[in-house]
């Protein structure tokens, strides 16, 4: 461990915040910095797995800083409980300094490479400019053939796109989004260095992404967000959509199935299992969203990294989009407006699929693979040098 006099001159010496545009090897540097003085001082190792981690390092490496930081969850604690947080001279702020990390390793991983630099880029504006052009040229495409109008009463989605179409376009774009993603996380993974997990790490690493355990804050009483006061509204949001999103996506694996194995085409009855998973999945999503959207616009400027703001905001609208005009079409689904409440759905649900690996999604198969490198490193002996306390 180095000395305190030599971590306060170092901290002196570079305590200036660093920006989303700084390279990523300056963010790592500072990181570093803030991991160091962190390491001496110990005040917050009980707050989430950030903490023990680092607390089996006495050095931190590109891989190892890119770890901690794809570990934390932003909860806020830590810089509340901080001695040395702004307005001090050290300069601490765990939460600002880990998400700049992040978005950096985001791009590193990415796949293709070229389009890592998306993520500098990936905000509000072009997610809805992307989903409304796409729609747009959808609801255009409906004008020129004709059929943008005429099928009240039929509620037959297969009558204004081609099943066929709808199946091959959405499914390339779903399993482009599953490779670029997959090939990113296993990047990440490979940086790592950890060995194979076991049963009991998997299961481990499972519970805590399916809780949001590290979003219950230091002392279990939820996240800070716009002050010091705690709150587990975060948690609950977050969960809401997570949730909604898996049932959503299990409305579309059961119609997939009517569909190709029982050979019962949409549009389905209100009372069947699709229509019934696929409602309650929007709702969830609509209150997780806007949930979440809100606390986003309260959250203090030194939470986390207001440069990215943009980009978190732009995958909640994209989210919030989606949710809607699905429960929309579901809604709407016999009346004159289902042409164009369909091609808007298309358009959100595909402009969602094309960004997912050059936005916020990102952090979701990286914040689990990190979650489960924990699991194993938490079952291994600590390394030559360093003991439990």
């Amino acid at each position: 461990m180095l000395p305190l006099e030599q971590l306060v001159r170092d901290a002196r010496a570079s305590a200036e915040p660093l920006a989303l545009g700084d390279t990523p090897e300056g963010v790592e540097q500072e990181a570093s910095r803030i991991l160091h003085i962190c390491n001496a001082c110990r005040y917050c190792e009980g707050f989430c797995a950030v903490f023990p981690a680092m607390t089996r390092r006495l050095e931190f490496p590109s891989a190892d800083v890119n770890y901690l930081a794809n570990l934390c969850h932003n909860c806020g604690a830590c810089l509340h409980a901080c001695q040395y947080a702004p307005p001090h001279e050290f300069g601490v702020n765990v939460p600002r300094t880990m998400a700049q990390v992040r978005v950096h390793s985001y791009a590193r991983a990415a796949w293709p490479r070229a389009f890592g630099a998306l993520y500098a880029r990936n905000g509000t504006a072009l997610a809805l400019t992307l989903a409304g052009g796409i729609a747009l040229f959808l609801v255009l495409a409906l004008a020129l053939r004709g059929t943008l109008a005429g099928h009240a009463g039929a509620g037959n989605f297969y009558q204004v796109f081609p099943h066929g179409l709808m199946a091959g376009v959405f499914s390339a774009a779903f399993v482009w989004a599953l490779l670029a993603l997959g090939i990113g996380t296993a990047r990440f993974w490979g940086e790592l260095g950890v060995s194979a997990p076991g049963i009991s790490a998997l299961g481990d690493a499972a519970g805590a992404a399916a809780s949001l355990r590290y979003l219950g804050g230091g002392h279990g009483q939820g996240c800070n967000n716009a002050d010091d006061r705690f709150s587990l509204a975060r948690r609950r949001f977050h969960h809401a959509v997570f949730y909604g999103f898996i049932l959503c996506f299990l409305a579309t694996v059961v119609a997939t199935f009517y569909d190709y194995a029982l050979h019962r085409q949409a549009p389905y009855a209100y009372t069947s299992p699709p229509t019934l998973l696929g409602t309650a999945g929007g709702l969830l999503m609509v209150l997780g969203g806007a949930g979440l959207l809100v606390l986003n616009l309260r959250r203090a400027a030194l939470q986390g990294d207001p440069a990215q703001r943009p980009m978190d905001r732009g995958f909640i609208a994209l989210l919030l989009l989606v949710a809607a005009s699905g429960l929309a079409l579901a809604a709407w689904r016999d009346s004159a407006a289902m042409p164009q409440l369909l091609a808007l759905h298309l358009g959100a649900v595909l402009a969602l699929f094309l960004t997912m690996p050059y936005g916020k999604f990102a952090h979701a198969p990286m914040r689990l693979a990190a979650l489960l490198a924990w699991a194993v490193e938490r079952r291994q002996p600590l390394r030559l040098g360093l003991a439990e306390d």
